[in-house]
């Protein structure tokens, strides 16, 4: 297996012939609006651009997974950064197959997103010869998740591969917790961003629960979701140096924008 990261939470799993696309944020930077005029700086987002590799590796994706997309339903409250206009028009252009949370299944369809399976939580689906089951997420601590898109994250097990869990944006929670201790993923890709908005708790993992989140985990931990919106309060070298004083840095791992690791 070979983890393409490419910014933010977008990736692409390379798993024999299949290029699986997560979370696809593909815009040009500052092609979105800021996430945060007060409390962080009001930059455009995405704050950086795709990586140059970035062009080939999309072309060949013949599957996608979007863990989140939008709050009831309105279409001005769309997650952006996990899927945007030019992420919609990638899916749209090669009616790649999507998988999704059930509740986003048919907002998805409406913009010509071929959905293929609408995920219920817990509950295993065939997928690509193994299996893929939804974690659900809370986006956020305190009153902000109820406004946010609270979507899932993914435990996904491929023949002959190392089982990989996607968090997706939560916060820490006994979902989270079980899907690390009971599915015991080999690989477990963190939202490490501590994304923010202007009000409210943090929408992500903050300091302490982050590095649970990696004592927790039984195999490797790729952190992504840093260094690429104007909302998150944590870059790679903070999250490096928290990683460090906590005696964890043999199981992290924080790829840069289009370094591909091998597993």
């Amino acid at each position: 297996m070979k983890l393409h990261h490419l910014r933010s939470a977008t990736f692409i799993i390379e798993s024999g012939d299949h290029r699986i696309l997560i979370d696809p944020m593909l815009g040009a930077a500052g092609s979105i609006p800021p996430f945060s005029a007060f409390r962080f700086k009001a930059r455009r987002n995405p704050t950086v651009d795709l990586p140059a590799n970035a062009g080939d590796a999309l072309e060949a994706v013949t599957h996608a997974l979007i863990t989140h997309s939008r709050t009831f339903g309105i279409r001005a409250l769309q997650h952006l950064d996990h899927l945007d206009s030019e992420g919609e028009r990638l899916l749209t252009r090669k009616q790649t197959p999507v998988w999704t949370p059930d509740k986003d299944a048919d907002y998805l369809r409406k913009l010509g997103i071929n959905v293929n399976t609408g995920l219920v939580p817990w509950q295993p689906v065939p997928f690509l010869g193994g299996t893929i089951t939804a974690v659900p997420c809370q986006h956020g601590h305190g009153w902000i998740h109820t406004v946010m898109a609270n979507g899932y994250g993914f435990f996904i097990e491929l023949p002959g591969e190392p089982s990989l869990y996607i968090s997706g944006d939560t916060v820490l929670t006994d979902d989270v917790r079980r899907a690390l201790t009971e599915l015991k993923p080999d690989i477990a890709i963190l939202a490490a961003g501590q994304a923010q908005m202007d009000l409210g708790k943090p929408l992500l993992m903050a300091g302490t629960e982050l590095m649970e989140f990696v004592r927790l985990s039984p195999g490797t931990v790729v952190a992504n979701h840093m260094e690429a919106l104007n909302h998150c309060a944590v870059d790679r070298k903070t999250f490096a140096e928290l990683v460090k004083q906590a005696g964890v840095s043999d199981r992290v791992r924080i790829p840069g924008d289009g370094e591909v690791l091998t597993f």
